[in-house]
């Protein structure tokens, strides 16, 4: 009714009430009116227990607020509490006076003084309650009570009085609904149901009153925060320690309150807070690392405890903490040396991040492509030094420096078939059917980069000369070229001349680059 959760007695209340409303909707024998009187002296029994029940807790609330040493904050909301009980008061004894005044107009009392003469009497009851206007009166005092406890508590207090148009129980019944609150409740009523349904208002008004002392009791003290989750913290000087040394520690307590939840900030961000207890956690970007290969970091930590009270306090810190320089890990054939233009693979790995290491790359003077393993990448340089810079989950770890080479121009052979022509001695002119012009390359650059090693002569020109005329001449744009037709003509004394004009190198990535070689020349006498 007042809101809130409701006790047993509460819910009984209002089911005798619901109970009462049909009774009255019923014709109903005088034997029946009777059973009223118990339903009446049920619902003033209970009022009289709330009433105590609620002058206990301005009691208490006094109690409370004497220990906690009569704060001014205090003392207002006990003087408010007092205020709330006074008016209490006062509506229970109009609600009285007007129980006793229907008593009177109706006959009186019987001859034992324990139930009124006239239970069934509806003419006396209405005539006081409608006609004479003690049922506007009753309904303006209920829900200017009401009011009143809303203002003074500020908790939500639904009104007790209402019009039939106002109330669920009767706002769709077409016989009722055109009622106000006294021909609602008073017309057509005997008078043992006025009683009770008075009664029924008085517990209604006790229900909220106790909502609302419960609610001023709480606000004493609401400026202490109240310690009940307690639990033992460690904080060692290192969680890590060396064989033969010894672990160090600072033992403390650390308590919360359950009845207030804080708000934390890391550098003015929200964390999460779970059982009182802020969950601090960001990535950690390198530093200015000292010759111990530590950097020192800080960051703001904030406490805002929002109080019961309406008071707001702050506390804040700053936390220092130090982050180890990681020992970044290259595993490759030329670790301080990249070749230009090349696919140059590279492992790195940092032990010390273990399984959370995640890690991305970038680079300064270098493309770089990501591997299908962990850690494995590929840099492909175009400039004379490349920095590569090593990030884990987006935070940047470390850079590493490597100084580029150019790629070993490769060696250029002619051969005939699988022999090398002999540029010293010659070759016979009769035997010289097909030419083959091989590059090859540095083989310590085909072992250390077998992808990126993989040459051939474009293109060259060759001449059958005679003296210094030139005899025969063809043009290849491959390797290979058929000389069948310089055989038939050569002779003993000729030159075979080879012009070499374009070497190219096909990349790890299936890319043909050409190679600056300029024109290298061969000079074969034929015998």
């Amino acid at each position: 009714m007042a809101g809130g959760k409701e006790t047993p007695r509460q819910k009984m209340i209002g089911m005798m009430y619901l109970v009462l409303l049909a009774l009255l909707a019923l014709q109903v024998s005088n034997t029946v009116l009777e059973k009223f009187i118990f339903i009446n002296k049920s619902l003033e029994s209970a009022v009289h227990e709330t009433n105590v029940g609620n002058a206990n807790t301005v009691a208490r609330i006094q109690k409370q607020v004497d220990e906690a040493g009569n704060r001014k904050a205090d003392v207002q909301v006990l003087n408010t509490a007092r205020e709330v009980r006074e008016a209490t008061k006062n509506v229970i004894e109009n609600m009285r006076s007007i129980k006793a005044e229907l008593v009177e107009v109706t006959g009186g009392m019987d001859d034992e003084g324990m139930a009124p003469k006239n239970v069934s009497d509806e003419e006396g009851t209405a005539n006081l309650m409608i006609n004479k206007k003690r049922g506007h009166e009753l309904q303006q005092m209920l829900n200017e009570y009401t009011a009143l406890l809303e203002q003074k508590t500020e908790v939500k207090t639904a009104p007790i009085a209402l019009d039939a148009k106002d109330n669920p129980v009767f706002a769709n019944d077409p016989n009722q609904k055109n009622k106000n609150f006294a021909e609602l409740n008073f017309a057509h009523t005997p008078l043992v149901a006025a009683l009770a349904t008075i009664s029924q208002f008085e517990t209604e008004v006790l229900m909220r009153e106790s909502a609302a002392l419960e609610k001023l009791a709480r606000d004493v003290g609401a400026q202490d925060v109240k310690f009940d989750r307690i639990v033992p913290m460690v904080r060692p000087e290192s969680k890590i320690v060396a064989a033969g040394t010894k672990y160090k520690a600072d033992m403390f307590i650390a308590a919360s309150s359950s009845n207030v939840t804080p708000e934390m900030y890391v550098d003015g961000k929200k964390v999460s807070v779970v059982d009182g207890m802020g969950q601090v956690e960001f990535p950690v970007s390198a530093g200015n690392y000292n010759e111990e290969g530590l950097a020192r970091k800080t960051f703001e930590s904030k406490i805002r405890v929002s109080l019961p009270g309406g008071n707001d306090t702050t506390y804040s810190n700053t936390i220092e903490y130090f982050v180890a320089k990681p020992v970044i890990q290259i595993q490759s054939a030329a670790i301080q040396s990249l070749y230009l233009q090349c696919g140059n693979q590279l492992n790195i790995q940092v032990p010390a991040l273990g399984t959370s290491y995640n890690p991305s790359f970038s680079a300064n003077g270098a493309a770089v492509y990501p591997g299908n393993k962990r850690g494995v990448v590929t840099v492909v340089p175009n400039s004379a030094n490349v920095s590569l810079n090593v990030s884990n989950s987006g935070t940047l770890i470390g850079t590493e420096k490597f100084t580029v080479n150019r790629v070993p121009k490769p060696e250029i052979a002619a051969y005939s078939g699988n022999k090398e022509l002999n540029q010293k001695q010659g070759e016979s002119a009769t035997s010289l059917r097909s030419l083959t012009m091989r590059a090859i390359a540095d083989e310590t650059f085909k072992s250390l980069l077998p992808e990126d090693a993989n040459f051939r002569v474009a293109e060259y020109n060759v001449y059958l000369a005679r003296g210094s005329r030139p005899v025969a001449q063809t043009k290849s744009n491959g390797p290979e070229v058929d000389l069948r037709s310089f055989a038939a003509q050569a002779k003993a004394g000729d030159n075979l001349v080879i012009e070499v004009t374009k070497v190219q190198r096909m990349n790890f990535r299936k890319e043909v680059v050409d190679v600056p070689m300029g024109t290298k020349v061969f000079n074969i006498p034929l015998n």
